[in-house]
């Protein structure tokens, strides 16, 4: 298979097919004249990546995770892991979205939305305090 093919077929953009093989993720084939030539497990790869990519995990993580994929011996206590750290770090950031949605909120709902030039979003954000 050929890039586009694969991009087609992964639903991933052919440049961030060229850069997962620029950063060693996926290694394709190369024919005589220097084409990439994908294989059914490069599109196996790229469908893992993709997942794990969807799901947040960080390029480092991937290719932890990938590595842990193809090692036979791997434990699933060391992939389990890996995805608690990543539940931590998502579950930080929803507490700070609720906090900033909280504040926006809040902010809002002080604000009359009229046609007088006082602003209580904008003072918050100028850090002005009533």
């Amino acid at each position: 298979m050929n890039i586009g093919e694969v991009a087609r077929q992964s639903g991933l953009p052919a440049k961030t097919i060229r850069y997962y093989e620029d950063i060693g993720l996926i290694r394709p084939l190369r024919t005589g004249n220097g084409y990439r030539s994908f294989q059914d497990k490069d599109l196996h790869r790229l469908a893992f990546l993709g997942r794990a990519r969807a799901l947040g995990f960080s390029i480092e993580e991937c290719r932890a995770l990938m590595s842990l994929y193809n090692d036979e011996n791997r434990e699933s206590s060391q992939v389990k892991s890996l995805v608690q750290l990543h539940l931590e770090r998502i579950d930080d950031k929803i507490a700070q979205l609720q906090s900033m949605r909280a504040t926006l909120s809040h902010l809002a709902d002080a604000c009359a939305g009229d046609h007088r030039p006082e602003c209580p979003i904008l003072d918050d954000l100028a850090g002005v305090r009533s």
